[in-house]
């Protein structure tokens, strides 16, 4: 399809589209709820869910995780129809996004949902019949998701390339002015710069921190009254997106020092937070998280290194590994055993580590600590490394919260956090991923056109622009739901499960649409892909998520 600049017709969908979604979306959740009842009677011994039993099933646990999160996502593209209408923002662009996104999914659930590449959820792992869908689901299905649609989807977004998304986003004016500081940012001091970074395994550039630590981003959520901001989780979403957009080291600097926020925020007491937040707020410290070791995993109640009494202090020992950014900071969230005689979560304390900020060269230069760079292939803007403890000293007033055996609940109430920011992470990577796709496409000629001409090009750029969008909306509710004081442990997981499958679904196939150019380590493309496995890995591997999500169903 030649982008001429002549108007298309328009889908037949459209004019009666919300009525016919919102006539479908009840069918999903008939769907998932008998689902779930299915796979509570799979799992369930003596009216309770058996651990044994679930591992037995996981499978269909998981297939069940993922037919949650598409009927949440769902349920969230049309409230956000329904606000844009209402508002009078649900132009031809939205809609087409709406029709393609129910037209796609509800296709998905019926025949099959890639959890990945090569594992597939279907309705019979749920011992479910196939859906005799009624006539407004039927439509959507045969009608929905089509090549006239893509292609015309397309051409809009051919025509508002100058917006910074493709679609409204239903959020408010002042969280779209924060959008467009942090585009124009990342635009001008990051894109240019983040894939040489990258080739040459740069830490990403102090001078770039520091104009992050002006602009606020380290003290965003930080309440007021300890030098930050006080804004909502939305904005740090968005703050997440854009960064991440232009490179996900940089969108990933605000994750530190919101980890570490967050934590003593929920467990440390009034002289911890007066001591520690205004700093990092300010960034004049960053922090690391050091939690996970060598031999466990996600397994954290797992954990050997030992926290022991030194008089009034306390003593580090043990190996952690996969510490993102461990050199350059002044300040370690460590996990450390410091109970004894256990061996699961009960016997674990959280410890404010001050540590002496390394270089490349010398990473960590304080007694008692020691370790190196994990060579990676993406995720590099920070780096990756071992930590090793041995008798390191810890302070006795940085115990947090001033209580042992609290480490694990405390890290817990910061996952519904970090979970969401993985998700905006996600869509950042996506979005530019599309971005380059798409520039990529529109420049390249074949047999005479550009590639973006080719129905399978623009498909692949209308499915990315479209499942953005949902995994958009699924995490603006999920930050909705944490701004309002509401438990969305279970919104933030379905939104990092699917952000990190969009991201990479995006750049795999903005990739194929540079064909061999995409294999090119010139090519910031070959980055992004890097960039985008590493989301289904970290916070939560994508098969532990769904457990989780699989196990709080059940709940």
């Amino acid at each position: 399809m030649a982008h001429d600049g002549q108007t298309q017709p328009t889908s037949p969908l459209l004019a009666d589209l919300l009525a016919l979604t919102a006539q479908a979306l009840p069918e999903v959740e008939a769907v998932f709820a008998h689902g779930r009842e299915n796979l509570r009677a799979m799992v369930s011994v003596a009216g309770k869910v058996s651990s044994a039993a679930m591992e037995q099933h996981q499978y269909a646990a998981h297939a069940l995780s993922w037919l949650a999160t598409y009927t949440e996502a769902l349920r969230q593209m049309q409230a956000w129809a329904a606000r844009l209408q209402e508002d009078g923002r649900f132009a031809e662009m939205e809609g087409l996004i709406l029709q393609i996104a129910y037209g796609e999914y509800l296709n998905q659930i019926h025949g099959g949902i890639p959890m990945s590449q090569g594992e597939i959820a279907r309705l019979q792992d749920l011992g479910l019949e196939p859906v005799a869908w009624g006539d407004a689901a039927l439509t959507l299905m045969a009608q929905g998701n089509t090549t006239a649609a893509r292609s015309r989807l397309v051409a809009l977004m051919r025509e508002s390339r100058a917006n910074a998304t493709f679609g409204a986003t239903g959020l408010d004016e002042e969280l779209e002015m924060i959008r467009d500081q942090f585009r124009r940012f990342a635009a001008e001091q990051v894109t240019p710069f983040a894939h040489e970074w990258h080739l040459k395994d740069e830490l990403i550039p102090m001078s770039v921190i520091d104009q992050l630590a002006e602009m606020g981003v380290f003290g965003l959520t930080i309440p007021e009254e300890f030098g930050g901001f006080g804004l909502s989780k939305a904005s740090m979403v968005v703050v997440s997106e854009e960064l991440s957009r232009g490179y996900i080291g940089v969108g990933s600097l605000g994750t530190r020092s919101e980890i570490a926020a967050e934590l003593i925020l929920c467990g440390g007491t009034d002289a911890q937070k007066a001591q520690w937040l205004p700093k990092l707020a300010s960034g004049e410290i960053l922090p690391t998280a050091v939690f996970t070791e060598p031999n466990t995993g996600s397994d954290l109640g797992a954990l050997r290194t030992r926290a022991r009494r030194d008089g009034e202090d306390w003593t580090l020992t043990g190996n952690k590994t996969w510490i993102t950014h461990a050199a350059r900071t002044h300040v370690m969230t460590v996990l450390a055993r410091s109970v004894d005689a256990t061996s699961d979560y009960r016997g674990l304390s959280m410890f404010l580590a001050e540590k002496t900020p390394g270089t490349d060269e010398a990473p960590f230069v304080d007694p008692g600590l020691s370790g190196g760079e994990i060579e990676v292939l993406g995720y590099r803007g920070m780096k990756e490394y071992t930590v090793n403890f041995d008798d390191f000293k810890v302070k006795g007033e940085n115990l947090l919260g001033g209580v042992e055996g609290q480490g694990f609940k405390q890290l817990m109430q910061t996952f519904e956090s970090a979970r969401i920011q993985t998700a905006a992470r996600a869509i950042g990577v996506a979005q530019n991923a599309l971005d380059v796709g798409m520039g990529y496409a529109e420049d390249r000629k074949q047999f005479g056109k550009p590639l973006i001409d080719f129905p399978r090009v623009a498909g692949k750029l209308a499915m990315m622009a479209v499942e953005i969008m949902v995994a958009r909306q699924l995490t603006y509710f999920s930050a909705w739901q944490k701004d309002h004081d509401k438990r969305c442990d279970l919104e933030a997981g379905m939104a990092k499960l699917l952000g990190a499958r969009v991201a990479w679904a995006a750049a795999d196939n903005a990739l194929q649409i540079h064909g061999g150019n995409g294999f090119a380590l010139e090519y910031q493309i070959s980055r992004i892909l890097c960039d985008a496995r590493i989301l289904n890995i970290f916070e939560g591997a994508a098969e532990i998520q769904a457990q989780v999500i699989a196990r709080r169903l059940l709940d």
